[in-house]
């Protein structure tokens, strides 16, 4: 549907053109979000892989409400935090797991309308609903793994003055070193998704107008 395709525009928009997130984006995308969920209702929508990527993609904006509802709840009645710097990296997290599982959702709906276009028929065992799903499950499980791992990194400064042979401080020297690995990682993975993206949509853009 055109409706859909629109909310894919925006959602590339917001995740894989514009440098960083602001208020314009995140509240067009959530309002999109909601819209995408309502029209994936409809009886119009036939259960497609495509939709289930797309599904998956706007539930993921779920964890940006979250994150914008606490502060606005924190900021409008003056709610007190026990611990401010553990809250404050909670909801960071929670919008860099949306950002990452959002950009690799793209990348597959991307993917799979190039393998539409040019094997259609080669990739119809490929394109199915249960390798969406499956696909879509694998994505949160990893980036909720790699965001409890940066969650856990955040910990370690409320434990700085702990003896330095306890256990949990050899796992925090652990999870810090793997943490900063992964966000070095982050950082040129989301490069090549956007590399990725473009030639994906250049090569499908010039072979539909060549035909």
């Amino acid at each position: 549907m055109k409706d859909l395709r629109r909310y894919l525009v925006l959602k590339y928009v917001q995740y894989l053109v514009l440098s960083s997130a602001n208020a314009v984006s995140t509240c067009l995308g959530l309002l999109g979000s909601l819209y995408a969920l309502i029209t994936l209702q409809s009886a119009k929508v036939s259960s497609k892989s495509t939709a289930v990527l797309i599904s998956s993609l706007a539930k993921a904006d779920i964890l940006v409400s979250v994150s914008v509802v606490a502060e606005v709840v924190a900021w409008t009645f003056g709610v007190g935090l026990s611990s401010p710097a553990f809250t404050s990296a909670l909801l960071q997290n929670l919008l860099t797991a949306n950002t990452h599982i959002s950009c690799l959702l793209l990348t597959c709906v991307a993917f799979e309308a190039y393998l539409i276009t040019f094997f259609p028929t080669e990739s119809r065992h490929l394109r199915t609903v249960k390798n969406a799903r499956m696909t879509s499950r694998v994505i949160w499980i990893l980036v909720t793994a790699e965001c409890a791992l940066f969650q856990t990194d955040d910990l370690k400064m409320s434990s700085a003055s702990a003896p330095s042979l306890n256990p949990c401080v050899l796992w925090f020297h652990f999870s810090s070193t793997a943490a900063a690995l992964l966000r070095s990682l982050s950082y040129f993975l989301g490069i090549l998704l956007r590399i990725a993206n473009v030639y994906i949509y250049y090569k499908i853009f010039f072979s539909m107008s060549n035909r």
